[in-house]
């Protein structure tokens, strides 16, 4: 490993831009996999109800775009490059581009605060995929450490927590039920990786940050056939427990799980669980993801910065330290099932 890089690239999930592009987006997305087209069509509508287009590219432009004018006040000298796993534009062609641009070496980050097979080793093996397509020439790539720690995460974090808190008439907020929610994973994934614990450790301490320390952690989002177990609770039926008569209840809902507002949030929550919430009684009230908060976009290059000196501070709340730069060849095993 070599601390000197020439090049950044976002690495990211990707999604369609137009309504045409859905089928073939999910159809990537779900390939091998043996899923009913009978679910792809039913995930599909998902997205036309939001006009055929995720906002997810835009919303890694826009960071791109903050990273630009944070590098650049920095005086840090990295082109920045944006490549995704399952839609254009397309990891192989992105490292294709890197290539004949005379790019030798890159830090990528993973627009996963957490470690699971499917935030962390799924997009290593995606970019080994694109090298070998590439050829002769690829870049190497190599990782930032994951932030579900650090305080250019849980700052902003805790900011929108409290945003959303205060939304609520001040003798209501204590009492406000506070939830977090994650990209529900297999159980036998989460075996193999920190993601839960990450996870607790994070709401932990944002929740602490907002003065809220009784909080739970639940799910959402799972995309499995019934008979596999995922992480559980799932967010619609933890709201109808808290769901009752008498005086208002107000449900604060932070997405720690997502760095943006993509269709996993504007859909999954801000329709069908508000949607729920609703007809169960419940004040539903969404707190932002990070987004491009200056913060974030600062401990982007900071984790930049950290990599790429011999003596580096690395920055993390919490009891679980700083995350490592390298993966060991066994992290974050995990055999997906295959059609």
């Amino acid at each position: 490993m070599t601390n000197r890089y020439d090049a950044f690239l976002l690495v990211s999930f990707g999604g369609p831009e137009k309504p045409d592009d859905v089928m073939p987006f999910l159809e990537n997305v779900t390939r091998g996999r043996n899923i009913p087209r009978e679910r792809l069509l039913e995930v599909a509508e998902h997205y036309y109800h939001c006009g055929g287009k995720s906002p997810l590219n835009d919303q890694n432009r826009a960071l791109i775009a903050a990273l630009r004018q944070e590098f650049a006040a920095a005086g840090l000298a990295l082109p920045i490059y944006f490549g995704n796993r399952n839609w254009h534009p397309l990891l192989a062609d992105t490292l294709r581009q890197m290539r004949d641009d005379g790019i030798g070496r890159a830090i990528a980050l993973f627009t996963s605060a957490f470690s699971s097979y499917s935030g962390c080793r799924q997009y290593r093996e995606n970019i080994a995929a694109a090298q070998e397509q590439v050829g002769t020439g690829a870049p190497v790539v190599d990782r930032l450490r994951m932030f579900f720690n650090h305080p250019g995460f849980i700052e902003p974090m805790v900011e929108r927590v409290v945003t959303a808190l205060a939304r609520l008439p001040t003798e209501r907020r204590a009492a406000a039920h506070l939830l977090f929610t994650a990209h529900s994973i297999p159980q036998s994934m989460a075996a193999g990786c920190e993601y839960e614990r990450q996870l607790h450790e994070a709401c932990t301490l944002v929740a602490t940050g907002a003065g809220h320390p009784a909080w739970r952690l639940v799910y959402q989002s799972r995309s499995g056939p019934p008979a596999q177990s995922w992480l559980e609770p799932d967010i619609s039926p933890a709201l109808a427990e808290i769901a009752g008569g008498g005086a208002p209840v107000d449900v604060v809902v932070c997405p720690i799980g997502f760095i943006s507002d993509h269709l996993e949030v504007l859909y999954d929550l801000d329709e069908e669980a508000a949607s729920d919430a609703k007809k169960l009684g419940l004040n539903f009230i969404r707190a932002a993801t990070v987004g491009t908060h200056p913060r974030f976009v600062r401990m982007i290059r900071e984790l930049v910065q950290e990599r790429m000196s011999d003596h580096p501070t690395k920055l993390a709340l919490g009891t679980l330290g700083a995350s490592h730069d390298v993966c060991a060849s066994d992290c974050c095993r995990y055999e997906p099932r295959r059609g």
